[in-house]
């Protein structure tokens, strides 16, 4: 069989590149592919790149989500070459070099798989409808809803032990995504509405954070995972170890024998990759990646690449982390080995290089794991923020980040506290099942929207 570069130049076409996914992965190898000589295609089911480590400040309504997303088209819009298709794959046929889309194909000579990865509930997967996961603007507005249902919810409730069970809240998981829900739920609670309901004290909300192994952050350093179990406890978050979540519904968590009586629980335990890894016909790892060659290839496919959360790469005998940096390099590598491959060159192997750990916990509170340098704190918490504004995507979302964080800061103030639902929806859909309003008529029929 010819290969793509061969097949093009015989025929004097432009050589057919498409790019499944506009995350980070996606993105960065759009930059190198853009202006070159290459027909570009970018499919991707939303119309948007999103910038996940600030979708837990849109969950806790720090942001908009327009400050921390972007448009594709206008991402790309001065890259001619490329063009994007709003659309979800469905499957790929490697034999025919075609990606089937839910009402067509896109065919390709080049392919970049970069669709990341979904929540995993450990094969509980009924747990999905009581605890929602964390991985799209979707989810970021319905756990926001959820929060703040809670206290409105809780501001009615005549019933002692359904408020507390209202003003309870449990994050099952306790990696980068935990640890940030957690806190920034904890600092809402005893800060931004403090003085904002007359019947309750959300300052007394429990936020409890779960975590099935011996520490918090398992990917850092134990010193530094012990710092931020101390930040997160600061905060008044209780933090329980070695606590397995054993079954969720619509009341609680069960850990073991334990019961924690909690309206809201929130999922961020495990990730599973994308089902569309399955229909490449490559080898799968246990969590579903595939098991990509050294140049990110997939064997006996040299056409075919598979980059971000959905490749499962090893460096120096480590695998590689699932963390925007290294997506970017992925993407990066798989682009520049399409180019050697147009001007028939051989792959390059993929090299990851560590550039450290970041995690915030909350206000003026983080850790950080850089190569050569550990510390915690304010100044692990300002390199954070250095570190996240300089990688959105555009001016606009960097200015108004900044001047919404340099608000927050001073004030304690969140001003994206919206429930987008009808207060009628709202208590029939969350209270009303509980029985928090049973002892008062309903108005529903009178009552405006909000």
């Amino acid at each position: 069989m010819q290969t793509p570069s061969a097949e093009n130049a015989a025929t004097g076409a432009r050589p057919r590149v498409v790019i499944i996914g506009a995350g980070f992965a996606g993105l960065a190898a759009m930059k190198v592919l853009g202006r070159r000589d290459a027909d570009v295609t970018v499919l991707d089911r939303t119309n948007h790149h999103l910038f996940q480590p600030l979708l837990y400040q849109v969950a806790t309504a720090a942001l908009n989500p327009a400050d921390i997303a972007s448009p594709i088209r206008r991402i790309v819009r001065r890259s001619k070459n490329i063009r994007v298709l709003m659309g979800e794959a469905r499957s790929i046929d490697v034999g025919r070099r075609v990606v089937v889309l839910d009402g067509g194909e896109v065919p390709y000579d080049f392919l970049i798989v970069a669709t990341g990865a979904g929540h995993s509930y450990f094969g509980h997967d009924e747990w999905e409808r009581y605890a929602p996961g964390l991985k799209s603007i979707e989810d970021a507005l319905e756990i926001r809803r959820r929060v703040l249902s809670a206290f409105e919810i809780a501001e009615r409730e005549p019933d002692e032990a359904r408020r507390r069970a209202f003003l309870s809240f449990v994050i099952v998981g306790a990696g980068p995504t935990g640890v940030e829900l957690a806190g920034t739920l904890s600092e809402v609670a005893r800060k931004t509405l403090a003085r904002d309901f007359r019947r309750i004290d959300p300052a007394h909300a429990r936020v409890i954070l779960l975590e099935g192994g011996p520490r918090v952050l398992l990917s850092y350093p134990d010193d530094l995972s012990e710092s931020a179990k101390r930040q997160l406890e600061r905060l008044g978050v209780e933090v329980r170890l070695n606590s397995l979540a054993t079954n969720i519904d619509d009341s609680g968590v069960d850990v073991g024998d334990d019961r924690i009586e909690a309206r809201t629980v929130l999922w961020a335990a495990g990730v599973a990759a994308s089902p569309l890894a399955r229909t490449l016909g490559a080898p799968l790892d246990k969590a579903g990646r595939v098991e990509v060659e050294p140049d990110l290839t997939i064997p006996g496919h040299p056409e075919v690449f598979v980059v971000g959360d959905l490749m499962a790469a090893s460096e120096g005998g480590e695998p590689v982390p699932g963390v925007a940096p290294a997506a970017m390099q992925a993407g990066r590598s798989a682009a520049r080995n399409i180019l050697r491959q147009i001007r028939g060159k051989p792959n390059e192997p993929f090299h990851y290089v560590n550039k450290g750990l970041l995690a915030t916990i909350g206000r003026a509170s983080a850790v950080a794991d850089l190569p050569g340098l550990k510390f915690s704190g304010l100044v692990a918490w300002l390199l954070w923020l250095f570190v996240h504004i300089f990688f959105l995507v555009g001016f606009r979302n960097r200015l108004l980040v900044m001047i919404q964080w340099a608000y927050s800061y001073f004030t304690y103030d969140r001003g994206a506290r919206l429930i987008t639902t009808t207060w009628h929806g709202l208590t029939r859909s969350r209270a009303a099942a509980a029985g928090a309003i049973a002892s008062e008529p309903d108005h529903s029929a009178s009552a405006p929207e909000r």
